[in-house]
């Protein structure tokens, strides 16, 4: 746990990319393979769900600290972030023993969804006078499903590659499906060959970035192939040993939430591997993806489930074919075997249609009709890139419709994360609606660190009521919001839920009066609906 906690503050203390990586290389070297796997999963990005209520915390924090819960109270507002209140308040100060991170884990952690309430107390508590106040830190933050250290995946893949000596997208391929945190699975992965025959691993996701140029810059239009950019679930389909899998792109396994996709798979040879995106679709266009929202979180895929919202793969890449790796072929080659594949038409596996082009000036004429024909935009790809793990610029750009936006006025404050935990920097939006401000949206990114501050001291000034740890506010800052879709939601006191919120700019030159209005909004409703 000791060398664990000093990779955590290594990882926190520096923002230059070659410490956080040597961090990582001399922990990986020097860590057991059981400790050494389980800190990957956690720095992967990986989370144990929350095992220990909030308000238990609270508690037992009080009451190990010997201070009265107003006082922990009061402290959590001011720190802002919970696990770390209690690990500073809480009076140890560690023993000699030095808890193997993977006992800690195996033992006390994970082992307390699964007993009752004053057993999980004395786990806690006891783990809590064996570790100093940085280790009771990341521990805390391990229970809560709060554990986040500034450390990108792709640089743990790359720390792991140069440990085991192989390339870092050999790591990262290693790791995709259900690769488990054991002694076992540290050593398949690290092994100079990869035994391990899993018919349902998928490949690492090739991403892109959004476009930073002109079109012209980008070279010949012939250069470059152009689609369209799909909204709804990045897939792998995966046809192999007679089973089909279906990954999305947060490595979760969704076939049997789309039965009629895998249905459809059993009909592709052994040894395909398609990317490509899940839509629910009626007639000849995508609907919205609040409808395929509705499918995500159903256990129960029921037949009016699928007849509201059935579900297509929409095919725009080959990466395996007949069990052999297509990725490094250049990517006219894979589209040309694609449509080969997938070419006579099919009702649930479909191939995504190119976007003719002969030169740059018709796809902004083109992007008008994005919202109408339910797509975000374009996909740019070279015709003569192979398929990278991750995110790589000049190969993969990604053209966005222009976000909607709104104007809307600051109501509630709350503390962020990690190195934020002390600043308010997660902010509630309103918008007007008979007179009275009415919460719209959350957002918490768009600020520079400037105006992060200055909203922070606004805060703290202007704050009129207290909800634990969120401020109410006086309303009186306007935020222009940007924003990719708009739903009805019967949660939310609006009525309305906007798709990933966040920040474009600090509307000083409006006051709060000029802010818009749920009207407005439920017009922008409307409007989208009649287009799905």
């Amino acid at each position: 746990m000791r060398r664990f906690t000093a990779l955590f503050d290594a990882i926190d203390g520096t923002t230059r990319t070659g410490d956080k990586v040597a961090a990582l290389v001399a922990y990986f070297r020097e860590a057991p393979a059981a400790d050494a796997a389980w800190a990957l999963w956690f720095l992967s990005g990986h989370r144990v769900k929350r095992a220990v209520p909030t308000a238990r915390l609270r508690e037992w924090t009080a009451e190990e600290s010997g201070l009265p819960a107003w006082l922990v109270e009061e402290s959590y507002h001011e720190v802002g972030d919970l696990a770390e209140t209690a690990a500073l308040l809480v009076r140890a100060d560690g023993s000699d023993e030095d808890i193997p991170f993977e006992r800690l884990v195996e033992e006390r952690v994970l082992t307390l969804p699964t007993v009752g309430d004053e057993e999980r107390r004395a786990i806690v508590t006891g783990t809590w006078q064996l570790l100093d106040a940085r280790e009771r830190l990341v521990y805390n933050k391990l229970v809560t499903g709060g554990f986040r250290v500034g450390v990108a995946a792709l640089l743990v893949q790359r720390a792991v590659g140069e440990v085991a000596g192989l390339p870092p997208s050999t790591i990262a391929h290693r790791l995709m499906g259900d690769w488990a945190p054991t002694p076992d699975g540290w050593a398949r992965l690290v092994a100079p060959d990869d035994t391990a025959d899993d018919p349902s691993r998928p490949y690492p996701f090739m991403l892109a970035h959004p476009l930073e140029h002109e079109l012209p810059a980008l070279g010949a239009p012939g250069e470059w192939q152009v689609e369209w950019k799909w909204d709804g679930i990045r897939a792998q389909l995966i046809r192999r040993a007679g089973r089909v899998v279906l990954w999305s792109r947060g490595e979760e396994s969704i076939a049997e939430r789309f039965p009629e996709i895998a249905v459809a798979a059993q009909s592709l040879p052994d040894g395909t591997v398609l990317d490509g995106e899940v839509l629910a679709w009626r007639g000849d266009r995508p609907l919205p993806f609040a409808k395929l929202q509705r499918r995500i979180g159903r256990i129960a895929i029921t037949a009016k489930v699928l007849a509201d919202a059935p579900a297509v793969f929409l095919a725009y890449d080959l990466l395996e074919e007949a069990g052999a790796d297509r990725r490094d072929d250049p990517l006219a080659e894979r589209r040309a075997r694609l449509e080969a594949l997938l070419g006579g038409g099919r009702a649930t596996l479909r191939l995504s249609p190119l976007v003719a082009h002969d030169d740059w000036e018709a796809l902004p004429i083109l992007m008008e009709e994005s919202r109408d024909r339910g797509v975000e935009g374009f996909m740019l790809k070279r015709r003569d890139s192979p398929y990278r793990a991750g995110r790589r610029k000049g190969d993969w750009w990604k053209w966005k419709v222009d976000p909607f936006h709104v104007d809307a006025v600051l109501l509630y404050a709350q503390p962020g994360h990690g190195r934020r935990a002390s600043l308010f920097t997660d902010y509630t939006f309103g918008v007007w609606h008979e007179g009275a401000l009415v919460p719209i949206a959350k957002a918490y990114s768009g600020l520079t660190d400037a105006e992060i501050r200055e909203v922070d001291a606004f805060v703290r000034r202007r704050t009129t009521e207290r909800f634990g740890p969120v401020r109410a506010v006086q309303p009186e800052l306007v935020f222009e919001l940007a924003f990719e879709g708009i739903q009805a939601s019967p949660r939310h006191k609006a009525g309305i839920a906007l798709r990933f919120p966040r920040m474009a700019r600090w509307r000083r030159d409006k006051p709060a009066s000029e802010a818009d209005t749920l009207e407005a909004l439920r017009s922008l409703l409307a409007t989208e609906k009649a287009r799905g």
